[in-house]
């Protein structure tokens, strides 16, 4: 696969509900957050509605709709702080994703994850779960100017991996991530975080969907779909 530029694009993954299936922790980590400030419905239906959107913007939508009144910064720390505990005692990866990473490194091919977690959220989940070994490149969402369905997360990725946009592929769950994929011009594989989101419109533009999700997802499958030119 590396013996051509276009049959080996550089491949940026989301973090979250893409590589490893973090959701559950930032899901706890919120509730445990919010119940600190007098917050007891929250549930993991309205938690649903910021997957894929960065930690901050979810906290500025919170803090405005609860009516906290701790500054964004506080709320930011609390979770960040909550989810590293929670991230350090379970955090699995999904196995095909693993073995795409594995095989993908292998054929030489360039990686890096950009996500709407913070970097040291980043930094400790490819740690605990060893995928440090294999993506060394990571941007967060606190690192540009606007979060996703915004492209300032993977036009910076693709700058420090010094790729041109169009030469890289993106692989999302949810549909801010595909929207700002394309936005910055990449091309895009979707994995959707739960098959009754799969018939959204923006997984209708991916260049390769998989609707039954991880389910659904092969390795395998992708790594021929590159190896064609996607």
């Amino acid at each position: 696969m590396s013996s051509s530029r276009t049959r080996a694009p550089w491949v940026i993954f989301d973090l979250d509900g893409t590589l490893v299936d973090s959701e559950p922790n930032y899901y706890e980590a919120g509730r445990r957050l919010l119940s600190r400030y007098g917050v007891q419905d929250y549930n993991w239906e309205k938690h649903t509605r910021f997957i894929g959107i960065g930690t901050r913007e979810t906290l500025t939508v919170l803090r405005a709709e609860y009516g906290i009144e701790a500054p964004v910064e506080e709320l930011l720390a609390g979770k960040n702080a909550l989810y590293l505990e929670l991230a350090g005692a379970s955090t699995k990866v999904f196995p095909q994703m693993r073995l795409l990473v594995e095989r993908l490194h292998e054929d030489g091919v360039v990686m890096a994850v950009a996500s709407g977690s913070s970097r040291a959220a980043i930094g400790a989940t490819l740690a605990v779960t060893g995928l440090d070994a294999y993506i060394r490149l990571y941007v967060s969402a606190e690192e540009v100017a606007r979060g996703k369905p915004e492209p300032d997360v993977f036009l910076e990725a693709a700058r420090r991996l010094g790729a041109e946009p169009a030469d890289c592929v993106v692989l999302e769950d949810a549909v801010p991530g595909v929207e700002a994929a394309h936005a910055a011009g990449m091309r895009c594989i979707a994995v959707p975080f739960a098959e009754e989101i799969a018939g959204e419109a923006a997984f209708a533009t991916a260049e390769l969907l998989f609707p039954g999700g991880q389910d659904e997802f092969t390795a395998g499958a992708v790594l021929d779909r590159l190896r064609q030119g996607l």
